[in-house]
């Protein structure tokens, strides 16, 4: 066997072995991270998803690119989305996700980030379901104080994409392929306990949030309000 087949057959034993060991336990670790760092990026006044830009979303994909991890062993990451109810305005419970690094277009060098990317109108949210969407250059942010209110962050409304990153804020000049993210269908088999697709677990209400899920949903919640209504309820 050449080295390069070797390599290849060393990467898919890594990841089954990997994917055997997951747990319901690592899964709601995984939905614990997220949840404090998009806390922990709602904390930053200068980076922060404003309240009515994160009330007017459709759909929300947590993303934590890592260079170790139990599945997501190498230049990519994972994480969780979430679909909101058009009629109710309830977050679903969370899909997990795998995210391809080549393939994001995101310029960020070898850094470990946390993206929280927004879907904007009720059609985004089809990029969770239809892994052949391409957002391409819609997926654009503008750089710069993404705190700063409607007339600063929010006047690119017409947008179906918003990127929000954990050292810049609001991102500019992001690129999302179809296929860049996809569904981790070994996750949410092992936390659903049943094989599931995405419409399923985002649409079609075939699973209740997990008591870890509902403290990621009440974060998102909590961040929707205005200023003062978050600090009463704290």
């Amino acid at each position: 066997m050449g080295m390069k087949k070797r390599i290849v057959s060393m990467v898919f034993v890594s990841a089954a072995l990997a994917a055997s060991a997951l747990d319901r336990a690592d899964l709601d670790g995984r939905i614990h991270a997220l949840t404090y760092k998009f806390e922990s990026l709602q904390m930053q006044p200068d980076k922060r998803i404003p309240a009515d830009v994160l009330r007017r979303a459709q759909g929300i994909i947590l993303l934590d690119r890592t260079k170790a991890g139990i599945v997501f062993a190498y230049e990519g990451g994972g994480g969780v989305a979430l679909a909101k109810d058009p009629k109710t305005g309830r977050w679903s419970a969370p899909a997990f996700l795998t995210a391809s690094h080549a393939s994001l277009g995101i310029q960020i060098g070898g850094e470990q980030n946390f993206f929280a990317i927004l879907l904007m109108t009720t059609n985004a949210p089809r990029v969770l379901t239809d892994p052949h969407v391409d957002f391409g250059g819609d997926a654009r942010g503008t750089a710069g104080d993404s705190s700063a209110g409607a007339g600063a962050a929010v006047s690119d409304s017409e947008r179906p994409v918003l990127v929000y990153d954990s050292r810049k804020g609001l991102y500019g000049g992001v690129s999302i392929k179809g296929g860049s993210i996809a569904p981790d269908e070994t996750a949410n088999r092992v936390y659903y306990g049943e094989a599931l697709a995405m419409r399923d677990i985002l649409y079609e209400k075939k699973v209740e949030a997990t008591p870890v899920a509902k403290e990621l949903i009440g974060k998102i919640v909590l961040y929707s309000r205005s200023p003062g209504a978050q600090e009463s309820v704290r």
